[in-house]
């Protein structure tokens, strides 16, 4: 009788390890993933995550649903994926604001390296140097010109003290060796819609967000901070070819996990997203906000957040930016 139930308890114990294994073995994925978001709809992340997830969905045939967390410059959405199980089922869509944060505060509910684990790039993309037409310069090197003979005169707008917008005429003040005000927006429209208006001098902007303004002739871009000229404006020269060597900002998308998800899945993923950003039909979608869609491998991606964030930290430094 004893040997009976020893063997009927084994016999138990086997089908439980066997269903237990079962279990953990399943193919990833199987079940919805979710891409948080911590910018509003209509932006380069919520794009590429709608992009991606769209994709995604028909080749895997499991639902992906991307979530907008707005809050706090993205870090909210940062937060909840810092916290998330790491297993591939959660997943977040950031810009280069991602590397910005740890360079302005002090104290973060996260840690923009070792809370994270890269995935890959998803796409990069230029900025236009926007100036009012009322202003009377006509290029780079003539707004230099101006800004040098009026130092502390001129000033420029911003999405926002430590945004990427600041960050990027920091880098122009300190190559070219200019002095100007800031002015703190609210967001990117607030900030070009004035500097159109004339009430700023000078302003960084996304590409896909002054693109048809400037195609329409309403808005006056002098220059491109892209290592090279942009395709659909030949004639516009870069801000290094403009008298300041050297000048490069780029605006910069990608996919993050949470730290220790495996790297099958991470392999996964980026395999996937790179398949995914090499069919037409995607990079047709990219191509009217001025992006290129750009993968890299997880480990590049780390590498280029750390490299990112120790660029940021001493320009912040340099600049004395701190937040609002």
């Amino acid at each position: 009788m004893k040997k009976k139930k020893s063997l009927l308890m084994h016999i138990i114990l086997l089908v439980f390890a066997s269903l237990c294994f079962n279990i953990s073995a399943q193919p990833y994925p199987s079940k919805p993933i979710k891409i948080l978001v911590g910018f509003s709809p209509g932006g380069v992340p919520d794009i590429a995550a709608r992009v991606i997830a769209q994709k995604l969905t028909e080749k895997w045939g499991q639902p992906v649903i991307v979530e907008n967390k707005l809050g706090a410059g993205s870090n909210i959405a940062a937060q909840a994926l810092s916290t998330s199980a790491a297993d591939g089922y959660t997943l977040l869509s950031i810009s280069s604001a991602h590397a910005i944060a740890p360079s302005i505060y002090s104290k973060l509910p996260f840690d923009s390296q070792k809370d994270f684990s890269g995935v890959s790039l998803t796409s990069t993309g230029p900025a236009f140097v926007i100036v009012p037409a009322q202003l009377g310069v006509n290029t780079m090197g003539e707004f230099l010109a101006l800004a040098r003979s009026k130092p502390g005169q001129l000033n420029f707008a911003s999405a926002g003290t430590g945004s990427g917008s600041h960050f990027a005429i920091e880098l122009l003040k300190s190559k070219a060796n200019i002095d100007l005000v800031h002015v703190p927006f609210k967001g990117i429209p607030e900030a070009l819609t004035d500097t159109i208006a004339g009430r700023t001098h000078i302003f960084v902007s996304p590409y896909a967000t002054a693109v048809q303004l400037v195609k329409d002739g309403k808005a006056k871009a002098i220059a491109v901070t892209s290592v090279s000229r942009v395709a659909d404006f030949p004639d516009l020269p870069t801000v290094s070819e403009s008298g300041v060597p050297g000048y490069k900002w780029i605006f910069w998308y990608a996919i993050l996990a949470p730290a220790k998800t495996p790297k099958p899945i991470l392999e996964k993923l980026h395999q996937e997203i790179a398949s995914i950003l090499n069919i037409t039909e995607v990079k047709n979608k990219f191509q009217p906000l001025g992006i290129d869609p750009v993968s890299n491998t997880p480990d590049e991606m780390d590498r280029l957040i750390t490299e990112e964030i120790a660029n940021f930290k001493k320009l912040a430094m340099a600049a004395q930016i701190k937040p609002e």
